[in-house]
């Protein structure tokens, strides 16, 4: 091994890993831009075919477990942030109130591409499939 190049190479900072457990995602907050909690990711729902990420299931409210509500957020509006670790949207708490509820399994997306079109339409999003 050249010395030299071992000594070059480590000189260089790397980029910090964009890679994360998808266990270690669930159970993340969700803030607004100005910090304020909107609540926690309970499930991530994938693309079988791709493998990305189509949407986060998030719970909304509630005490102790009780009296939740589950929101599904397009992936794509959703940002890490990582002074405030957690991720971040730019909604308002009426604009969530007023957005289509899903349960916290999800359902498949697959049987369900007119309520994910609804999704991606409400939030403003691009959809995952690439229409």
């Amino acid at each position: 091994m050249d010395p030299v190049r071992s000594e070059a190479a480590a000189d260089v900072e790397l980029p910090p890993r964009s890679l994360i457990a998808s266990d270690r995602v669930i159970g993340t907050e969700v803030r607004r831009i100005d910090g304020s909690k909107v609540g926690r990711i309970e499930r991530l729902m994938l693309d079988k075919r791709s493998g990305r990420v189509a949407y986060a299931v998030m719970s909304f409210g509630g005490f102790l477990g009780m009296g939740e509500e589950y929101y599904t957020l397009p992936w794509a509006v959703l940002r890490y942030d990582t002074g405030l670790d957690a991720y971040v949207v730019d909604i308002t708490e009426a604009q969530l109130r007023d957005a289509p509820a899903r349960s916290p399994e999800g359902g498949d997306p697959e049987d369900e591409r007119a309520w994910e079109e609804h999704v991606h339409r409400y939030y403003n999003a691009a959809p995952y499939w690439g229409i």
